[in-house]
């Protein structure tokens, strides 16, 4: 469950290409291994370029995390 005092934002701890992955997998208190895993797996069913063009907007359209604001 979501927590509503951490909002959305790309990850800066745990990105390989933007922080989208790691970003979805702080917000719900998963771990980052199994959304990549999930994002992919559902990414080649829906032919990948649903996916692709998904993260291509996730990542202009999720905010950065604040560097200074750190997760407990």
């Amino acid at each position: 469950m979501p927590d509503p005092k951490n909002p959305l934002r790309r990850s800066r701890d745990q990105r390989m290409i933007a922080g989208v992955c790691g970003g979805f997998a702080e917000w719900l208190g998963w771990d980052v291994t199994l959304v990549r895993i999930l994002y992919v797996v559902g990414s080649i069913l829906s032919a990948a370029f649903p996916g692709l063009l998904a993260y291509v907007i996730l990542w202009i359209v999720m905010p950065d995390a604040d560097p200074a604001a750190k997760a407990p």
